[in-house]
């Protein structure tokens, strides 16, 4: 059943969830390594230019690399493979914790400035440029398209049993992890402010959009909780030396997908409503600079309409 993934042979327990433990093929753990020190390498060029880089933003993206790194190098990514709890909450640090964190390194940007705009950073740069002008990335950054696959991958993939057939397999949870992460960087792009999009929804459209994502865990974690049966076949054999009950622990499950999606939606609404509030504060000194140079055009438009119809 669970081909070349390695599974933890003691019971589980918060100690030996995060024994370092890398997996037969750490896929994963490469990327994010890899990515961090590109990071790493565009953050220093910037610094040798003389245009410098924001610390905490740097922070921010080596912190959701590392927790990628940790999420998908310890052991706690063996447990995932029998344990429902354990996956669960694997799957709401892809989608919820480790996106924003990313996002708030302005990944994007770091590239479009640290590359060198000569012959080989120029493809580098016209690949990022035809990204924010095309049509593809527009649908992929859309609500109408991010807020369904957001919905597919919590009631499609486990109430229709899709999820069994990917856990089957180690390239099947691997493919699995991948699409959560990526679809949290989707999910998030439109909310955390960052990096430059190809189209923008407006700060209203942002706040019903982390409400929804909260409302969204809430109501999944209930219906898991409640479920009669297991949901996922491929976590109903744990080994029996882990003492671990199925339906006790997709009930766990249930809880972490509530509680879980909690906080982070409301950290994430909390950046949404701090960056619209800048946002009007911004606007709003524009609007003083230009009354105080060419005075109030539209007040004066108004009073003067309203003179015309004396």
């Amino acid at each position: 059943m669970w081909h070349a993934a390695w599974i933890p042979t003691e019971p589980p327990s918060l100690a030996n969830f995060f024994r370092l433990e890398l997996p037969t093929v750490p896929v994963i753990p490469i990327i994010a390594a890899s990515i961090g020190l590109m990071y790493i390498a565009g953050w220093i060029a910037m610094i040798f230019s003389g245009r410098g880089w924001a610390a905490w933003r740097g922070a921010a993206f080596l912190l959701g690399t590392l927790i990628l790194v940790g999420m998908t190098g310890l052991a706690v990514e063996g447990y995932g493979y029998a344990m429902f709890s354990v996956f669960m909450f694997q799957q709401m640090t892809f989608m919820l914790t480790i996106p924003p964190l990313l996002l708030l390194g302005k990944p994007g940007t770091l590239l479009l400035r640290a590359t060198p705009h000569n012959w080989w950073g120029q493809p580098i740069l016209r690949i990022a440029l035809f990204g924010l002008r095309s049509r593809f990335g527009k649908l992929l950054t859309h609500p109408l398209f991010t807020l369904p696959l957001f919905l597919f991958l919590f009631y499609g993939l486990y109430l229709a049993n899709v999820a069994s057939r990917f856990l089957s397999s180690t390239t099947g949870h691997l493919v699995l992890e991948l699409l959560f992460l990526v679809c949290g960087i989707l999910f998030n792009l439109t909310l955390v402010p960052g990096d430059p999009l190809p189209s923008r929804t407006s700060y209203l459209s942002r706040v019903l959009d982390a409400f929804f994502e909260a409302g969204l865990f809430a109501f999944f974690g209930v219906l898991v909780m409640m479920a009669p049966a297991p949901l996922v076949s491929a976590f109903t054999s744990a080994p029996e030396a882990w003492g671990v009950d199925t339906m006790k622990d997709q009930y766990l499950a249930g809880g972490i997908s509530w509680a879980y999606g909690e906080l982070p939606s409301l950290l994430v609404l909390l950046i949404v409503m701090i960056a619209w509030a800048r946002s009007d504060e911004r606007l709003n000194r524009v609007r003083d600079r230009q009354v105080a140079r060419q005075g109030d055009v539209e007040l004066d438009a108004y009073n003067e309409y309203l003179r015309s119809l004396k």
